[in-house]
């Protein structure tokens, strides 16, 4: 792992993307401050960039970096959760202008996944994650399932977990506005 870590630690200093294991599915990443590499991502998936990405963080610490104003009630959401929840807040900052929704809306992950953890914190910088897989087609339910094409795209393959045959599924996703209205995006 800490040899896969140290591979994608260089690959992001210089603007480049990682296919790597997530607590959900397998994503393609990138530094989020970085808007070159986050257009090659759209690229990559063949996505128009109308849609935001979601954002990994490694602790909560970080949300009050990246979001202007956390709802309250996204603390006790997160504590909560006993699935990976991705929030999507109205009022974020500090990222690639390309990684938001048109409405400036952008989806944040806290990742809890050890092998994410210990990159984005390694890193000091939130990371992009979308599923790998061409936009419009089913998300990989594990490494096996992912496609030449996204492989021979990105700069670095992480090799750890890639003989894991668990199924794995996308993260719970829900749109939370500053008053505490939410709406279930992806359940």
């Amino acid at each position: 792992m800490e040899n896969d870590i140290q591979k994608c630690l260089e690959v992001l200093r210089k603007g480049g993307v990682i296919l790597y294991p997530t607590d959900t599915v397998w994503g393609i990443g990138c530094d989020a401050k970085n808007e070159k590499a986050v257009q090659r991502i759209f690229e990559i998936k063949k996505r128009t960039d109308s849609k935001s990405l979601i954002i990994l963080v490694d602790h909560e610490n970080q949300l009050n970096k990246y979001v202007r104003e956390v709802p309250a009630i996204a603390w006790d959401l997160i504590e909560l959760a006993e699935d990976p929840l991705t929030i999507i807040y109205d009022d974020a900052g500090s990222m690639a202008p390309n990684v938001f929704a048109e409405d400036g809306s952008v989806g944040i992950r806290i990742c809890k996944d050890e092998f994410c953890k210990k990159l984005i914190y390694k890193f000091g910088k939130p990371i992009v994650s979308t599923s790998a897989n061409i936009s419009g087609e089913r998300w990989p339910e594990n490494f096996s399932q992912i496609t030449d094409e996204i492989k021979n795209a990105v700069d670095y393959v992480v090799t750890w977990r890639q003989n894991e045959m668990k199924k794995s599924k996308p993260s719970k996703i829900i749109k939370l506005k500053v008053n505490g209205e939410f709406k279930i995006i992806r359940n």
